[in-house]
């Protein structure tokens, strides 16, 4: 997944305002205990902090 789809998708679910705070903020133990960008600054590939993000947040099937 590139990482313009998956801003994408994260201002789909979240809204685009929201979806920043979100990734800049929530902290999840399924990310090591990191967040969104911290996980993508950290080398995780967009597709697998995205998997976490829809299983944390329980982003609806389709959406996913």
């Amino acid at each position: 997944m590139r990482l313009t789809v998956f801003w994408q998708r994260m201002a789909e679910h979240f809204g685009p305002e929201y979806a920043d705070t979100f990734a800049r903020d929530h902290v999840m133990t399924e990310l090591g205990g990191r967040t969104v960008h911290e996980a993508l600054d950290a080398g995780w590939e967009a597709k697998d902090v995205w998997r976490v993000v829809c299983s944390v947040m329980d982003v609806p099937g389709e959406k996913r």
